[in-house]
Parts: C-alpha cells; sequence; structure tokens
C-alpha cells in the first residue's frame, strides 16, 4: 500500500527551511496562483513548482498514487465544467472561435479550450506546492516553529501529533485488511464493486474504532504527565529562522504581489490573447 503525506527525509535545501516558513510561502504560493487568471504566469508558476519538487529530490514514486488521484481530479474538473457551462470561454473572452460541435449547446471553443488550460494551470502549479510542503516538514519542526511565530503550543502540538499519525493510521490499516483477507474476505478485483464496498467497511469500522482508543490513550497520557499546565515549552526539534527562511518567504511573498500588480495593470484577473 502507498503511504500517503508522509514526511520524506533528504538532504534538500527545501528539508532545510523550518516549517513555519514553508507554511507561509505556501499561503502566499496558493493565493497568487488562485487568484489570478494570468496565464503567463501561472505557466511560470507551474515550471517553477516542478522545479521546486526536484529540487527537493522527491520521486515520483513517492507520491504516485496521490499524483493519480489529483490527475483524475483535474480531468473531472475539467469535464464538469465543460458539461456544465460549455460557453463560459466564450463568454469570458467575449469572442467565439468554434473547432468542433457536439450536438445541442456542447461546441468545443478555441476559448472554452484556453479557459481550461488556465485550470489546469492552477491546479498544477498548486498541487507539487502542496505535496512538497507535507513531504519536506518534519511535524515536530513544524510545531516548533509554530509556536515561535506566535501560536499556543497546545495547538501546534495537535497539528503536529495529526500529521505524526497519518503513517500509523496507513500501516494500521494495511494490517486490518490483510488480517480480513486472512479470515475470506475478498477484496481483490475479482469482484464486483459492490461486493468490494462491503468488504471495505470491515475494515473502516475496527480502523475508526482503534483510531478513537489510540487518541483516548495519547490525551490520557499527555494529562498525565501536565500538558498544558504551563504557558510556554521547550521544543526538541526546534530550528531558527535562517536567511534562506527569510529569502524563501520573500520570494513567495513578492510572487504574490505580483499577482495582484499584474490584475490591476491589466485590469482583470483574467488574460485575454483573443483581444
Amino acid at each position: 500500500m502507498t503511504n500517503l503525506f508522509n514526511y520524506i527525509d533528504r538532504p534538500s535545501p527545501i528539508h532545510r527551511l523550518t516549517g513555519a516558513c514553508k507554511l507561509v510561502c505556501l499561503l502566499a504560493w496558493s493565493v497568487a496562483a488562485m487568484t489570478s487568471f494570468y496565464t503567463p504566469l501561472l505557466l511560470a508558476l507551474t515550471i517553477l513548482a516542478f522545479w521546486l519538487f526536484h529540487a527537493a529530490k522527491l520521486k515520483l514514486r513517492d507520491v504516485s498514487f496521490v499524483a493519480g488521484l489529483m490527475v483524475v481530479y483535474i480531468l473531472l474538473n475539467n469535464l464538469l465544467i465543460f458539461l456544465f457551462s460549455p460557453t463560459h470561454g466564450v463568454n469570458l473572452y467575449g469572442s467565439r472561435t468554434e473547432l468542433i460541435h457536439f450536438g445541442g449547446p456542447y461546441t468545443l471553443t478555441l476559448e472554452q479550450l484556453f479557459y481550461h488550460l488556465n485550470v489546469i494551470l492552477k491546479n498544477a502549479c498548486t498541487i507539487p506546492i502542496v505535496l512538497l510542503f507535507v513531504c519536506t516538514t518534519n511535524p515536530s519542526e513544524f510545531a516548533a516553529s509554530l509556536n515561535k511565530i506566535g501560536v499556543s503550543y497546545r495547538i501546534s502540538y495537535s497539528v503536529a501529533l495529526a500529521l505524526r499519525y497519518i503513517p500509523d493510521i496507513q500501516r494500521e490499516y494495511r494490517e486490518i485488511s490483510l488480517a480480513q483477507q486472512a479470515r475470506g474476505v475478498e477484496m481483490s478485483k475479482k469482484v464486483s464493486l459492490v461486493k468490494r464496498l462491503k468488504a471495505a467497511s470491515a475494515i473502516l469500522i475496527p480502523l475508526v474504532l482503534s483510531s478513537m482508543e489510540r487518541i483516548e490513550t495519547i490525551s490520557n497520557a499527555m494529562e498525565l504527565r501536565g500538558f498544558g499546565k504551563h504557558n510556554r515549552r521547550t521544543w526538541y526539534a526546534a530550528r531558527p529562522f535562517g536567511s534562506l527562511d527569510k529569502l524563501a518567504m520573500v520570494f513567495c511573498i513578492g510572487l504574490m504581489v505580483l499577482s495582484f500588480l499584474l490584475t490591476v495593470l491589466n485590469g482583470d484577473r483574467f488574460y485575454n490573447p483573443f483581444l
């Protein structure tokens, strides 16, 4: 079973950034990408996002399952946009260049195709950065850096705990699945989808119950150790902000400002090559 949303330790400059720095960069990058339809900017962000993913020394096989899900999501998203709003690009760009007529209201136009390109670019420039944040951020260090910028250590530790136990839940899911299959529960592609969904319920119920038991155990252990009694605490994985962190945050915030400036100078969020 492919691991999802795991911290992957690699010797790269991205890994050396603090968790809070990467969170600020992720938010600034997302705002820059999601608030603009300026195609040259989105294309540049997409190229840069894939380069950063490579610079972090991550491989496609590390996130192959999630990447596959994202490709399916992008395809479905574009298909639904075309089904429910086939003339959105025409209305948006104020021109109509017909390419293929499918019947009824469904005509593929160059304007609609260009709009779909922008939607794909917006996803393609954001998803690698989200994966980059998840795969290169140590949960304990992330909690320490959040606390350092003013977030309560109770909230910081809760976030770190959630990230840290994702691999444990995946491992437990795999163990319960193997146990159910050993008892004769068929979960392969040989059986119908309905039977596989029924078999999945035999896994999810024990998984939820065991997760609740783990939560109660951790909660009791933290309470017995006096967690939350003091206003401040020390961190084992704390890392100071360095010049690389400051440079990264300035760069990403600069991209966000550039996105706003392009919108103002262009007079619209949408880049229109059909004028």
